[in-house]
């Protein structure tokens, strides 16, 4: 495989990947005040068990270090699955899906000390970390008989409120979103702490309102995320969540308020992402659960638009380089007007100027409808990689013209009239990410692009123009962010 300076030619540098194997799902993440943890799950070959992996970075989450791993199936387990990473007196709560023989149940481990996770690594890469300690069972069948609800999994661990029908009161305890039933009519279910140990069953979780999907739709994997509007000034919960249709990930969000068990929606199902990989995603806890703006959320997704259906051996990553699949850039939301807007985390511009191969193009354009923008991602042959292309009121990322991606189809999104026309595109590896109009709309696919390090190509037909650009990679002397370009690209975290 040609490398270029120890650079694998798929793998990206700034987006997290297992070193080996099939990396399945980011877990958990958490911020410990200029830490990022990041746990993922992961198999180390294609048809070997799933365990934790865990990764960290200083400062801004682009420069990843890999830990030991955090958990691995033991006694009669067979699998760890997903869950929730939580800050409780100084230490960690691991809570994650324990599968056996019989089904699934939430269970909790125990890190006293989060430094000690990041000093002192094994050379063993299967070694598993010695600061974690396993707590046992917290979620099973028992909790779940009297409402009929069995085999708990993916669990979601938040702070809860101190009053449900006065949110200025601030925090307290500890609210749990997890999935029960079968894996062909799952429910999700709502329970609560006050401790972060012993759960109470508040019930399964009932809509009301219009949630924009059909009663029999099979909702996993959910999340939750507060944060304040900044229209109304309202503080919301937003549910992440992820539909199976048909063997492919769609993943999206619903807006409201969640009182017991009760959600009433504000804001219907909404895709959160248009392109062909992003599933799964993930909230983000903070040690300092406590910040009362509520501005500000992060998320991460799994770049891989199947999910769980997916069949890792015929990635080309595994073929060629041992490993498939990677985890989104982190990505800083925020609610206006009872709609998500995603934006890369601070420092991508420095990031980018220290790997060796990612590219970033941003640019603020006027593009009136009936005309394109046009961003060609070109690899080391000069062909056309991958296309972005910004038509007013679509946009638009087209890889069939690529020999590893012929015939896929073009992902689309519809823009709403009256946006800024930005439009923020990096290529780091095979990952290519779009960020349009101040973050309305992103999008995240796998590009296999063969290039040590593509280039940008841009055309305009029909009156679209570009006002303002600039470009960024390894080669770039300045990592400074024009201020034009400030608002749109990055929002601070806190």
């Amino acid at each position: 495989m040609e490398e270029k300076s120890g650079h694998l030619r798929y793998r990206p540098e700034m987006h997290v990947t297992s070193d080996r194997g099939v990396l399945m799902a980011p877990a958990a993440a958490l911020i410990d005040g200029d830490c990022w943890h990041l746990f993922h799950q992961y198999r180390p070959a294609a048809n070997a068990a799933p365990r934790w992996g865990h990764q960290a970075s200083w400062d801004t989450p682009y420069e990843w270090e890999t830990c030991d791993d955090v958990l691995a199936a033991e006694g009669e387990e067979t699998l760890v699955r997903a869950g929730s990473v939580l800050s409780v007196d100084n230490g960690l709560n691991l809570y994650f899906t324990s599968v056996t023989e019989t089904g699934t149940a939430v269970h909790l481990a125990r890190i006293e000390d989060p430094e000690a996770t990041t000093s002192d690594i094994s050379e063993d890469p299967l070694a598993l970390d010695q600061n974690v300690r396993r707590v046992g069972e917290v979620v099973g069948n028992e909790l779940g008989a009297a409402a009929g609800l069995y085999d708990f999994r993916s669990p979601c661990v938040i702070p809860g409120w101190a009053s449900e029908t006065d949110r200025a009161a601030g925090l307290s305890g500890w609210l749990m979103l997890t999935v029960t039933g079968s894996q062909e009519a799952p429910r999700l279910a709502v329970l609560r702490s006050e401790d972060a140990s012993t759960w109470v069953l508040e019930g399964a979780l009932r809509f009301d309102g219009d949630t924009g999907l059909k009663e029999e739709t099979a909702i996993v994997s959910p999340r939750m995320i507060r944060l304040r509007d900044e229209v109304d000034g309202e503080i919301y919960d937003i549910l992440l969540v992820t539909i199976e249709h048909h063997g492919v990930d769609i993943s999206g969000y619903l807006i409201g308020k969640l009182t017991g068990a009760d959600f009433a929606v504000t804001t219907p199902f909404q895709r959160i992402d248009f392109g062909h990989d992003f599933t799964r995603p993930r909230n983000t806890n903070l040690s300092d659960a406590g910040d009362p703006r509520w501005q500000r959320g992060v998320i991460f997704g799994l770049v891989n638009g199947v999910g769980r259906f997916d069949d890792p051996t015929e990635h080309l990553s595994l073929e060629k380089e041992s490993w498939a699949n990677a985890i989104s850039l982190p990505r800083v939301i925020s609610l206006q007007g009872g709609m998500l807007f995603q934006t890369p985390a601070r420092g991508l511009v420095e990031a980018i100027t220290r790997t060796e191969a990612a590219r970033m193009w941003t640019g603020l354009c006027e593009i009136p409808e009936g005309s394109t923008l046009s961003v060609d991602i070109i690899d080391a042959a000069g062909e056309v990689a991958a296309r972005v292309s910004h038509r007013g009121s679509v946009l638009e990322l087209d890889r069939s013209m690529n020999k590893h991606h012929q015939g896929d189809a073009v992902a689309s999104a519809p823009l709403a009239e009256g946006d800024s026309d930005s439009l923020t595109i990096v290529a780091d590896g095979s990952v290519v990410e779009v960020f349009a109009d101040g973050g309305a709309v992103a999008m995240a696919s796998r590009v296999y692009i063969d290039a040590a390090a593509p280039t940008f190509r841009v055309s305009a037909e029909g009156g679209a123009r570009v006002e303002n650009s600039f470009e960024r990679g390894p080669e770039t002397i300045s990592p400074v962010t024009p201020d034009w370009a400030r608002p749109r690209l990055g929002r601070e975290l806190l």
